[in-house]
């Protein structure tokens, strides 16, 4: 399932004509404008969920993330009964390719960050290459997820830790794109310090509702 809103890089019409060769295996959720990183992977969650798919995974169309690892992450849930399986960029070191140091700096600065604040022993909070097994996903309630950007993997993360699901971290390497531009912006990052610490006082007063 690729979920597009509206991209300017032609990702629906190529995954039209794709769709021709794999039309039993390829779907396109078309949605209008830019509405959010997290809103586009709940709508492809709860497909999925519809569908009655046991493993459920995301990640990017762009080959940041190697499909190859997709095995490594499914072998984590169904062999190793993990709940939850990360692709980390982080467990063994810094694995990632093409992000300026600043970049990388700032990502691996922001999952420190997030351990700090919640306490999950996570190494890379923000990975967006992750295995899901099905129970996970239904017993989080998909439609009270608040954050719509980066910060939306680790609100994810956090309701999977809170609920005492398995999570385990997968060692990939992270190869950026070199075309296109990034979609980091000022207000992504405030979401992401301000709302962290609001979904963690929330969850010690037992205000927040997985």
């Amino acid at each position: 399932m690729v979920v597009d809103d509206n991209s300017p890089d032609g990702t629906a019409t190529r995954v039209r004509t794709l769709q021709a060769e794999f039309h039993d295996s390829l779907f396109l959720l078309e949605r209008k404008g830019k509405q959010g990183l997290g809103t586009a992977y709940i709508h492809g969650f709860k497909w999925a969920l519809e569908k009655d798919y046991e493993f459920i995974f995301e990640m990017d169309a762009d080959f940041s993330h190697n499909p190859n690892d997709l095995i490594r992450l499914y072998n984590a849930c169904k062999r190793d009964e993990a709940d939850v399986a990360i692709g980390s960029r982080y467990i063994t070191g810094v694995n990632v390719v093409n992000w300026p140091m600043n970049r990388v700096l700032m990502s691996w600065l922001a999952s420190r960050y997030v351990r700090f604040v919640t306490g999950m022993d996570i190494e890379d909070t923000t990975a967006g290459y992750v295995c899901y097994k099905r129970e996970v996903l239904e017993a989080i309630d998909l439609d009270k997820i608040q954050f719509v950007g980066y910060a939306f993997q680790i609100e994810m993360k956090f309701k999977a830790y809170l609920l005492k699901y398995k999570i385990v971290e997968v060692p990939v390497i992270f190869t950026d794109r070199t075309r296109g531009t990034s979609k980091m912006s000022g207000a992504i990052i405030s979401e992401a310090v301000f709302g962290v610490i609001k979904m963690k006082l929330k969850s010690l007063f037992n205000r927040i509702k997985v």
